[in-house]
């Protein structure tokens, strides 16, 4: 059945992936009344949530944002697809990076890296980023069930040379690079919503109390990986702009759930700036009010 609807999607996928940008918008529009007006997709997960963080705004004000989100969810979508047929060229001119030498010099100067990513304007244009490195690029992402999916995902995320590893098997790799000669990067989304029972850290996230993902943090400070958080705004339709920012050059040094902290109140800003391109469909609150029992 997997390999069944895999064969009825692809070939959609790989049409859609040819097409000009400006058709694709246009795919886009409609696939947005499609989702928002007809189905209503997650319409409540999300005015929950934009209720929740924003209790100051109206009614109005929530509504304008959502719709703002769906339109942007729907151009994000239709933007993973275009990946497998747009070239380097194109993804440079519609993904600038504005200080890849913060990066660059890191690289230079012999030290790791990891560049924490928030579910934000688009983090699947990131990956594109290799294209500008200096050290071998690597990427941390949740296995998809259906594993035909699961491969194409990969070739998607793939498409500029990153390598991408499962979560399962990030600290073994991460191990075994950091022993190794050649400087690398890693790519990791770290504004997840962990499991209750594993969870280490409670923090408030736009205001509300929430369990933290630390995995990044771990990561950093037990191979001494510099934390750099990316900015990632979005310019107007298929244009984004990224600028990175270094968290701290020594890791091992600073106090737990620091670097965490100043990555989540990045993001936060990030969101206030332009709430409609966080990712809203996500059940991000779901645990709040736990921490008592969880601990």
């Amino acid at each position: 059945m997997q390999l069944l609807v895999f064969y009825l999607v692809y070939p959609i996928l790989w049409v859609i992936s040819r097409l000009p940008f400006k058709i694709i918008y246009t795919i886009s529009d409609v696939l947005f009344h499609l989702i928002y007006t007809v189905i209503g997709y997650r319409k409540k997960v999300v005015q929950n949530n934009l209720e929740l963080v924003f209790p100051d705004k109206s009614k109005d004000e929530i509504l304008k944002i959502q719709k703002k989100f769906y339109r942007h969810m729907c151009d994000m979508f239709l933007e993973m697809i275009k990946t497998l047929g747009i070239s380097n060229e194109e993804m440079q001119r519609r993904y600038k990076i504005t200080n890849i030498s913060v990066l660059n010099e890191l690289e230079q100067n012999g030290y790791n890296c990891m560049t924490m990513i928030s579910h934000y304007a688009s983090w699947e244009w990131a990956l594109s980023i290799n294209t500008q490195m200096d050290s071998h690029g690597y990427g941390i992402y949740q296995k998809i069930q259906n594993k035909y999916f699961d491969r194409l995902i990969r070739d998607i995320r793939g498409k500029f040379g990153t390598r991408l590893i499962r979560t399962y098997e990030a600290p073994r790799i991460i191990s075994r690079l950091s022993k190794g000669e050649e400087t690398f990067t890693v790519g990791i989304l770290s504004d997840q919503s962990p499991m209750v029972s594993r969870t280490k850290y409670w923090r408030k996230f736009m205001g509300i109390t929430v369990p933290v993902h630390v995995g990044g943090e771990e990561l950093c400070k037990k191979y001494n990986l510099i934390p750099l958080y990316l900015k990632v705004r979005k310019l107007k339709r298929g244009h984004y702009e990224a600028t990175f920012k270094c968290l701290t050059e020594t890791p091992s040094t600073v106090p737990n759930y620091e670097i965490t902290d100043a990555f989540l109140a990045e993001t936060e800003k990030a969101i206030y700036e332009a709430p409609e391109y966080y990712f809203w469909t996500h059940k991000r609150w779901k645990h709040r009010g736990k921490q008592q029992n969880a601990v």
